[in-house]
């Protein structure tokens, strides 16, 4: 170690491996110790853990890519996963989004949106359109959710999801839904977003992306609250419908029990 090293504080050291491997910043704690002795190890034990936390996640990612190993060994290349978000709320369109994501991909963190915080979402929705082979997202309206019913418009959106894939899917893997109208083979998961990669994939690529939507829509109808509730009924939305009436973006199907 040079005299400069000697003069390193903890947070400079961490500064050093915060980006290595976890292998490889252990690996450099136990050579710091050589010179800064005891002091070191709170980071390594803070490291050690960082490792089973890290071993832990590649354990439970990999059970969650068991459908997808399934479809690969029987030769399919390309699987989309296919979820959607804003089937419930009773404003705004149903999102639905539709990742092929590479066979080999790993994403730290990647679970049904349900399940993660708005900032947990953001950060694996960039990296999942960053890794992605190709991914697209179908919007559908709140018009055309009244006039064919949440189920057949949830079923419209996904199906523009994936015919505006780039690349060609061998495989569907839908959370819940089975799309006829599409000549793919295709398996029906139910909690798919759960227990496989693709869906967990796309549902948060369809929640960030209607999430950013609603947010939109609360500048335009402020008084709604929809940065808040995304269209949702809780009960500060059903008493801004009840004061207010509904507005251009509600569904009237969904709201009517409401309306004044």
């Amino acid at each position: 170690m040079t005299q400069m090293n000697e003069k390193l504080t903890l947070k400079q050291i961490e500064t050093i491996i915060e980006e290595m491997p976890i292998d490889r910043a252990i690996e450099r704690l136990y050579v710091f110790k050589q010179n800064y002795g005891a002091k070191v190890d709170k980071l390594i034990i803070k490291y050690e853990k960082k490792k089973l936390q890290l071993e832990k996640e590649l354990k439970r990612f990999e059970n969650m890519r068991r459908y997808e190993k399934e479809a690969y060994s029987e030769g399919v290349k390309y699987i989309a996963g296919i979820d959607e978000a804003g089937r419930g709320p009773l404003a705004g369109p149903v999102v639905a989004a539709a990742v092929i994501l590479p066979e080999n991909v790993f994403i730290n963190g990647l679970n049904d949106s349900k399940k993660l915080s708005e900032k947990q979402r953001e950060k694996l929705y960039s990296e999942i359109t960053e890794k992605a082979i190709s991914y697209e997202v179908g919007i559908v309206d709140e018009k055309i959710i009244d006039e064919l019913n949440i189920l057949n418009a949830t079923k419209m959106a996904m199906e523009i999801a994936v015919e505006s894939l780039k690349v060609k899917p061998g495989l569907l893997l839908i959370d819940s839904v089975k799309l006829d109208s599409l000549k793919i083979p295709q398996k029906s998961i139910v909690k798919g977003d759960s227990l496989s990669i693709s869906i967990a994939a796309a549902s948060i690529i369809a929640k960030v992306t209607r999430d950013r939507l609603l947010e939109e829509m609360d500048s335009i109808y402020p008084e709604y609250g929809f940065k808040k509730h995304k269209g949702y009924g809780t009960k500060e939305h059903i008493e801004a419908i009840r004061k207010f009436g509904i507005c251009p973006i509600h569904r009237i199907s969904f709201t009517k029990n409401f309306t004044l």
